[in-house]
């Protein structure tokens, strides 16, 4: 993409004023601008023809469009995104704003707190709303996967507390609804209260038991003569035994329990992947308002703030989704000033 930024320190005064205004005019009433309505309110008195040559000159930027022959212009989102970069005047959150806002804090618990302030946002911006919610870190009680297709799954943690979440991920290749379903019938026996990490932590420590159980009982083996590692160290390493009819009655045995610790290991080792992706995976994002409308259109915009804990860490994220002819100069601060408010809340709730 073009630096906006450059081509905007480029420009001389009287095309900024004419831009910007082209912009303003655009988002206002969401129709083309003309030459003629901008003679009447550009800071300097010139002729129409001249407004109409300095636009000409916006369009050969790629900064505004005509949609009609004759018609006005309207700001490309090149423009828009310059706009929005570099002459976007942000006003202050009136207090009617404010108020609504600072009521929706008032709720009882996290996910009621989420839910009023995605509602709140969404009335008073007369957009869609987008909330992205902390990752819980509580013991577990229940989790499930669930396959969504061939390269995305959901992963349903119901806590102790009793609060659920969902978290989208790209579980590993090769992985069947059956093998989910064996992962999580495995993890629900083990969870006792454990949270998502702790709960890794303990397959990894179980795996490194087994890896130096198979170290023990392969190193025999090997000084005998009787087996050789292949791919040693890697994912697929495999034991080879040479002349099993040569095997004593123990070693045979010592064979048998390697390979059952193996395909215990490779188990555990596949679970093990599921929780790192489960623990990255996408939190819940909670949409409120006419998105379906509106993310079924090409050229939304999405004003969104990032919230953050006590200790300055990014734990979510609040937002407005709509057209492109959004307020941008009253929605941006509004935005901000909800992100503020949603994560001094959480924090003080012991959430983040």
């Amino acid at each position: 993409m073009p630096d906006t930024r450059q081509i905007l320190s480029d420009m001389n005064e009287r095309s900024r004023d004419v831009f910007r205004r082209v912009v303003e005019g655009y988002l206002d009433s969401g129709e083309p601008v003309g030459s003629r309505t901008l003679t009447r309110v550009l800071n300097e008195r010139v002729s129409a023809a001249t407004v109409r040559n300095v636009m000409q000159d916006l369009e050969i930027l790629g900064l505004l469009d005509s949609p009609h022959v004759s018609a006005g212009r309207v700001p490309t989102q090149l423009g828009l995104r310059m706009f929005v970069d570099g002459l976007l005047e942000v006003g202050e959150v009136s207090v009617e704003d404010r108020e609504k806002i600072d009521a929706s804090g008032g709720a009882p618990d996290i996910t009621s707190l989420m839910n009023r302030v995605g509602k709140t946002l969404s009335g008073i911006t007369r957009g869609a709303s987008l909330v992205l919610t902390p990752k819980h870190e509580a013991p577990i009680r229940h989790i499930e996967f669930v396959q969504l297709g061939t390269d995305r799954a959901l992963v349903v943690l119901v806590f102790a507390d009793g609060s659920v979440e969902n978290r989208v991920f790209t579980p590993p290749p090769g992985q069947t609804s059956s093998s989910m379903r064996e992962a999580a019938n495995f993890l629900n026996a083990l969870a006792d209260g454990r949270t998502l990490s702790e709960l890794r932590q303990n397959i990894v420590q179980d795996m490194t038991r087994r890896r130096q159980e198979i170290d023990t009982l392969a190193q025999a083996l090997v000084d005998a003569g009787l087996a050789l590692w292949e791919n040693p160290g890697e994912q697929s390493e495999r034991l080879i035994v040479r002349g099993q009819a040569n095997l004593l009655e123990g070693d045979a045995r010592d064979v048998d329990r390697i390979r059952s610790l193996f395909e215990d290991l490779e188990m555990k080792r596949d679970i093990a992947e599921y929780l790192h992706l489960a623990e990255a995976g996408d939190g819940v994002r909670i949409f409120i308002g006419s998105e379906n409308k509106l993310f079924s259109l090409s050229g939304s915009s999405l004003v969104v703030s990032p919230y953050m804990n006590a200790d300055r860490k990014i734990i979510g994220a609040v937002g407005v989704i709509g057209p492109t002819r959004l307020n941008y100069g009253r929605i941006v601060p509004i935005v901000d000033y909800t992100a503020q408010l949603v994560g001094r809340l959480v924090s003080e709730r012991g959430k983040g």
